[in-house]
């Protein structure tokens, strides 16, 4: 599993000091690319040597508490499953321990064009 820590300033809040909803979509994001880049996945390199890209293709999202200005978050990355075609991970945003987000992430192989590719054995060897 990997940890990511994600401070909350003031330009993640709404008028009252709150989180704005579509912000933690942006935490998990910065998870995935910091638990792909420590497992030696390079994006650019995918992108420019073999064509591909990694895209997200469902969120399923559960919003469970709030969290604030100033807050300190943890923001974890498991993965679930893969298959050829696709990587299931979940991910969780949590404050001292207590669950504020989690989300179930689907991600797919695209070429440039955004057809459908096959995910790399490097990318599904991830899961080992």
């Amino acid at each position: 599993m990997h940890r990511l820590a994600v401070r909350i300033y003031y330009e993640d809040t709404d008028l009252a000091g709150v989180v704005y909803h579509a912000n933690y979509l942006r935490f998990i994001e910065r998870a995935r690319t910091e638990w792909a880049r420590e497992r030696g996945l390079d994006q650019t390199r995918l992108r420019e040597a073999e064509g591909i890209v990694l895209a997200v293709r469902r969120i399923e999202a559960d919003y469970l508490a709030p969290a604030r200005f100033d807050d300190l978050l943890e923001v974890t990355t498991r993965p679930v499953e893969g298959t050829g075609a696709r990587l299931l991970l979940h991910q969780e945003v949590r404050r001292d321990g207590a669950l504020l987000f989690a989300a179930r992430v689907t991600v797919v192989a695209m070429d440039l064009a955004g057809r459908p590719r096959r995910l790399p054995a490097a990318i599904r060897g991830m899961l080992a």
